[in-house]
């Protein structure tokens, strides 16, 4: 679009100029009338490579060179266009068809028409950013094409025309545009050529009988598709919004109740007599959903599928809170949605169907008349119902295929048929979809999209978006974890690719007296290391030591000066933006950087010179900072150790070169420094760590081990942590209104009654949460002499009681608002990874202006520039945390395959009807069901306040909260899904 802002000077063509009209009110309640110029112009491209006379006319760009035309002078044929064809889709064409139009095979020769695509921006930003990923795919030749700037195409509203009317007849004036336009004889370069037809798709009817009337060629997107050879897979991908809503108008049974008006709630919400926060499901109980609202201390429960309302876990909600009387406790019973609904009939239609089924009717009302205990887990919490969705939190989703939903007829035909996708996430309802290839997809991991969920439908419908590959296999499972986490997986495109050094590996810190060395110190002459993870190729940081002549110590961090090769807003730093992080799995590393930069160049290998950004401290003996500065640099590490090799060269007394002494001076100060953090109240939490190994060549899953933490994990940890607290304090002095920080929330008090009350009832422990440190010295004491392991699973425990911690903008929060809760710090951010977080990235770019070595860019002194790029790191850094805790979960499922092994337990939580046990040694969860333990299930007594469950079955057995159990795991194929899944059983 940039060429097309040019001067005219040089333009035969005399440029025309229309004008529009916009009236404004002001603050002041001022009608204001703008008038905005445009100017319409005839050197605009159509970019078919038939054409010689834009060829010969079209603007040159910036690089002084003629554009590239797009549209191939040879488009292909279809059955209905057997000579060709350009296709031009309307605004509803890409809403609904996107996933068609992006299959690789096929949709090429596409004319996106700018009132399209900016229509598609306002409708869906994320299928707007598709869009556009689409124009930049060169094999698939899509063309934006300006055509409310060309003057033959531009229209003018007319008297009483809606917008929608008006963007429709751009559209056709468009098509035709094209098809006079190629039709001049001079236009095409071979007369004896056929001229391609230009083919409008739009499922709007109005639209077609225009198009028809004006003698364009116009059809529906699933009558298009249908004229392709693999029709059949690709009218399973076109959305079945348009389908249900001409179902929806013949019908009057509503199931659900009608939302309220947008103005509506937001009156009630001004009012404090609704509430607005993001639906969450339980993933034990598919009828239980809760939203943490500010009015309420604890969580708003959502009960029965009538109050949730179409709500979709994730969604951002408006409810209204319940009189009193009907306030319930949460459910303290497991119901799961494939067992309950397990023979539901997905070809019923809708109106047949009851909102609620018997027997979810049944489970609600048992837990309805559940007494209400006296500890915190019976006692009656608000409940709410949904009454509007604000934003709908709709994704792709990964599952399969319920076989009991496919007709036995089908499995052979291509006959269509309404079947039920089971989502791979438990808090998300059946999805129905129609397909004609239900046979093909039993058996198989299967994305899908949600297009509806209207008032009369049981389950939201959805279309198939493509087959992921066999279910259980290794590709198709990490694939749909991917997916399912939205991980940007695809290789990095040309654009990217370009922004890379033209020396590719062969690059090198260049000589002294080059511009590259402006503003940096020399420091290669430092015995700086790295110490990392075994196999870490993608090095961020290095350390150094050495004692000065006064006693005290210097000590430096040296972080990968990534932000040398990447510069803002180009096609490279827009798409580590996006990525946000890397994202670690066991068997692969999705890179936020192209693996020249992250492996190589901005890499701190050993032995090698790199760009760094040194951060070099004065501390005394006793670990207090004297001062603190901060510099490019040049480095040259000297070793590259894993944490097992430097603890064992530490642990040598035999060792004592300069470099082994150096590490050993940081581990000293390391010590020092972690205990004043202790001292200050930081928190030592836990999470559950294994580390699975697998074999060289094919990845297979070995074995599984749990990992060592070594002192040299934290003395990395500990000059990180540091060097992080330094340059936050840096950049906040030097931009207070847009530091980028990481904060971490004090969570509410409420937040810990559950498990307060668990260590009072079951082990006579007082929790306390106060502060950080209160809660930090109560967490020392809850130790079992007998159980060494105790205390690790409270610690876990209490790690999934706090808040998440989160990038934000310093403008945007008052400075007590700062705090890092878990690290007892007054101020926080990230620095020390920019090879694998675009906030470390960020930061250095901040930090290289505070300390004038560059000016600092535009983008980095906007307030919402910054809160957007806050907002979406935020949910790319907890999306790769669940990807990879969803890849170890896997692979440890797989290592676990065909065998059976015994282990120890922990009972982590008590329901009514099972429990949930949690295996040290494989860092694994499990529920384990009463009615998977006998059958028939067998009956028990459940003390909700003493947190035990007793099994009255063949044998009587009590199970009570912390209990240590031994376990026996093996694999089992599930009769619903043929898909293998880890089971424990007591022994």
């Amino acid at each position: 679009m940039t060429s097309l802002k040019r001067s005219f000077a040089n333009d035969a063509s005399a440029p025309n100029l229309s004008s529009k009209v916009f009236v404004r009110a002001t603050k002041s309640g001022k009608v204001q009338k703008i008038v905005r110029e445009l100017y319409l112009r005839q050197d605009i491209p159509c970019s078919s490579k038939l054409c010689s006379k834009c060829l010969e006319r079209a603007p040159l760009n910036y690089h002084n060179k003629v554009p590239q035309f797009v549209l191939s002078d040879q488009p292909a044929g279809t059955k209905l266009f057997p000579h060709g064809h350009y296709l031009v889709p309307d605004t509803n064409a890409f809403l609904t068809g996107m996933d068609v139009f992006e299959v690789e095979t096929g949709f090429r020769d596409v004319i996106v028409l700018q009132t399209v695509l900016e229509e598609v921006k306002n409708r869906s930003l994320p299928l707007y950013h598709r869009l556009i990923s689409l124009t930049k795919n060169e094999g698939k030749r899509f063309f934006v094409f300006f055509n409310e700037f060309r003057l033959e195409t531009y229209v003018v509203r007319g008297n009483g025309e809606t917008i929608n009317d008006r963007n429709d007849r751009a559209v056709r004036q468009a098509v035709k545009w094209y098809e006079d336009h190629l039709q001049v004889a001079s236009a095409v370069i071979s007369k004896s050529r056929n001229c391609p037809a230009i083919v409008m798709i739009s499922d709007d009817q109005d639209n077609l009988r225009k198009a028809k009337g004006e003698g364009l060629k116009g059809i529906k997107l699933s009558d298009y598709v249908s004229s392709l050879d693999n029709a059949d897979e690709l009218l399973d991908m076109v959305s079945a919004g348009q389908e249900q809503q001409a179902v929806r108008s013949s019908k009057t049974e509503m199931f659900y109740p009608e939302y309220y008006s947008l103005s509506k709630m937001i009156t009630g919400v001004k009012a404090g007599t609704m509430h607005q926060g993001t639906f969450s499901v339980s993933p034990y109980n598919y009828l239980e959903g809760s939203i943490r609202v500010p009015a309420f201390d604890k969580s708003l429960l959502v009960l029965g599928r009538e109050n949730s309302n179409r709500a979709v876990s994730g969604d951002v909600v408006v409810v209204e809170v319940l009189s009193k009387d009907q306030w319930k406790a949460p459910s303290s019973k497991i119901i799961e949605e494939d067992t309950l609904n397990k023979n539901d009939n997905a070809d019923v239609e809708e109106g047949g169907e009851s909102v609620v089924t018997e027997r979810e009717r049944r489970a609600l009302q048992e837990e309805v008349k559940k007494a209400h205990g006296k500890g915190p887990e019976g006692r009656p919490q608000p409940t709410a119902r949904v009454v509007g969705i604000i934003k709908r939190n709709w994704r792709q989703y990964v599952g399969h295929v319920d076989k009991d939903s496919v007709r036995s007829s089908a499995k052979q035909s291509r006959a269509q048929q309404m079947v039920f996708l089971i989502p791979m996430d438990k808090r998300i309802p059946k999805i129905r979809i129609r397909t004609r290839q239900a046979g093909e997809m039993i058996g198989k991991r299967i994305l899908v999209t949600i297009d509806s969920w209207d008032r009369e439908s049981r389950y939201p419908v959805g279309h198939f978006v493509r087959s992921l590959g066999e279910l259980e296999s290794k590709g198709a499972e990490t694939e749909a974890l991917l997916l399912e986490y939205d991980v940007q997986y695809r290789p990095f495109p040309k654009t990217v690719l370009d922004c890379l050094p033209e020396e590719g590996h062969d690059w090198i810190v260049p000589p002294l007296d080059d511009p590259g060395w402006r503003g940096r110190r020399d420091l290669r002459d430092l015995l700086v290391c790295s110490i990392d993870p075994p196999g870490c190729v993608d090095i961020d940081d290095a350390l150094h030591a050495r004692l000065l002549p006064n006693g005290n110590f210097e000590v430096g961090v040296h972080i990968a000066d990534v932000s040398h090769f990447v510069k803002p807003n180009n096609a490279m730093d827009k798409e580590a933006s996006m990525r946000g992080t890397t994202v670690y799995l066991v068997d692969k590393r999705i890179d936020m950087l192209p693996m020249l930069l992250g492996t190589d160049l901005c890499s701190l290998k050993p032995y090698v010179e790199r760009y760094a950004f040194s951060v070099i401290w004065e501390v005394t003996p006793n670990a207090d900072i004297v001062s603190a500065e901060f510099t490019k640099s040049v480095i040259r590490s000297r070793e590259a150790f894993s944490y097992e090799a430097a603890q064992i060269r530490i642990d040598d007394a035999s060792q004592q070169d300069d470099l082994t002494n150096g590490m050993r001076t940081l581990l000293m100060l390391s010590k020092k420094l972690r205990q004043k953090r202790m001292d200050a109240g930081a928190l030592n939490l836990a999470s559950p760590e294994v580390k699975v190994q697998t074999e060289s060549e094919t990845s297979d899953p070995v074995d599984v081990q749990t990992k060592q933490h070594l002192d040299t994990n934290s003395l990395v940890e500990e000059f990180m942590l540091l060097a992080n607290i330094s340059v936050a304090g840096k950049n906040y002095q030097a931009f207070p209104q847009t530091a980028l920080l990481r904060r971490h929330g004090a969570p509410p008090k409420t937040n810990f009654e559950e498990l307060a009350n668990q260590l009072r009832v079951k082990r006579g422990m007082e929790l306390k949460v106060d502060s950080s440190k209160a809660l930090a010295d109560s967490l020392d004491t809850c130790v079992d002499p007998a159980e060494p392991f105790f205390n690790t699973l409270i610690r876990i425990l209490a790690t999934r009681c706090m808040m998440s911690a989160e990038y934000f903008c310093s403008g945007t929060q008052s400075y007590p608002e700062f705090r890092h809760y878990g690290l007892a710090s007054e101020i926080y951010t990230h620095f020390t990874s920019p090879i694998r977080r675009y906030a470390d990235l960020e930061a250095h770019r901040q930090l290289a202006a505070a300390i004038g070595y560059e000016q600092l860019d535009a983008s980095l002194q906007s307030k919402s520039k910054l809160e957007a790029v806050c907002k979406n790191i935020n949910v790319r850094h907890r999306n790769a945390q669940f990807a990879g805790r969803a890849s170890i979960e896997y692979y440890v499922g797989q290592a676990l395959k065909g065998r059976i092994v015994d282990e120890d337990a922990f009972v982590m939580r008590v329901f009514e009807n099972g429990f949930v046990v949690f295996v040290p040694r494989f860092g694994i969860e499990g529920l384990i069901r009463l009615r998977e333990m006998e059958t028939p299930e067998p009956k028990c007594e459940f003390d909700g306040e003493r947190y035990v469950l007793k099994v009255l079955g063949k044998k009587e057995r009590g199970f009570e909260l912390f209990q240590k159990v031994r376990v026996r795991i093996s694999d089992v194929a599930e009769e619903s899904t043929g898909k293998r899944k880890v089971r424990m059983e007591v022994l």
